[in-house]
């Protein structure tokens, strides 16, 4: 098996993990409060980086923390209101609605940095808003409860953004660390301000906080950085693209939910936008994909 085989089966693996993390912590977030989860994962997170990496530590200097515990309060703004929605809602609506950040991503970009806009963007973001209105719409009125999964696709778009200006030169593992971080102790607080930490209460909660830590955090991290060094970065988008669609395959492979016609008909058409808006170009071929830490 060659490296590119070997890459893209990885790929395919973490987008895998991402569907599956969605999954996991609807079934933990019932037994555990919310912000006592995130803080569980994410401690777990940086303390299995800082063990793979022991120097990592070296890299950090006050440039690099400060753009860090930025780009950190954005990723912790989009945990956290996705992991509300997802509270609020199904683990195949989460990620469908999540999905929305890479139509996003590239608007943000030509709001803030004049970036060209080409018909792909246009074509998608015209099918994502579709997407949206069919998953959130209940005949005339809005379900509420699915903005804050909306909220959390903004936020991840801005985080994206901000590492296409702040991450090129750093320390790629050092900048992730501090993020990662960053999510840990702002969801500490928030679990302390709640009534207190609460531990996972079974084994199924503490496998969901290791599966997230290890595998949907830093192992995915450490593929997708490693993969990026082989694979050309728009196949690499292709595959991660693919992590609403298994959300909702596992949810229903494990009785977790039984997917209705206008969940699965928003979710194709949002898919199709996310298609859309990262399928190769001639120009897209040159741009970085930037590791992502969204699942």
């Amino acid at each position: 098996m060659n490296k590119t085989t070997l890459a893209s089966i990885s790929m395919l693996g973490v987008a895998i993990t991402w569907g599956a993390a969605f999954v996991l912590m609807k079934d933990a977030i019932a037994n555990q409060p919310f912000y006592d989860f995130l803080a569980s994962r994410f401690t777990l997170a940086v303390l299995v980086m800082i063990a793979f990496r022991p120097r990592v530590l070296r890299a950090i200097d006050a440039k690099l923390l400060k753009h860090g515990i930025l780009l950190g309060i954005l990723l912790a703004g989009g945990y956290i209101t996705q992991t509300i929605g997802l509270e609020l809602t199904t683990a195949a609506i989460t990620g469908f609605i999540t999905g929305l950040y890479v139509v996003l991503t590239p608007l943000l970009g030509w709001m803030m940095f004049g970036n060209k806009v080409n018909k792909q963007l246009i074509i998608g973001t015209v099918m994502a808003f579709v997407a949206l209105g069919v998953l959130t719409l209940n005949g005339f009125s809005v379900d509420v409860n699915q903005l804050w999964i909306v909220l959390c696709a903004v936020l991840f778009a801005g985080h994206i953004v901000g590492l296409s200006v702040w991450s090129p030169g750093k320390d790629a593992y050092a900048l992730t660390l501090i993020q990662l971080a960053v999510v840990a102790m702002i969801s500490w607080v928030g679990a302390l301000l709640d009534g207190g930490y609460q531990a996972p209460v079974d084994g199924n909660g503490w496998f969901a906080v290791i599966f997230t830590a290890v595998f949907s955090t830093a192992l995915a991290f450490l593929v997708q950085t490693w993969a990026q060094a082989i694979m050309d970065p728009s196949r690499v988008a292709i595959f991660l693209t693919t992590e609403v669609l298994w959300t909702a395959v596992i949810a229903v492979l494990v009785g977790q939910e039984i997917l209705g016609f206008k969940t699965v008909m928003g979710g194709l058409i949002m898919v199709a936008a996310m298609l859309i808006v990262e399928w190769p170009t001639k120009s897209s071929k040159e741009l970085p994909v930037q590791p992502r830490l969204l699942d």
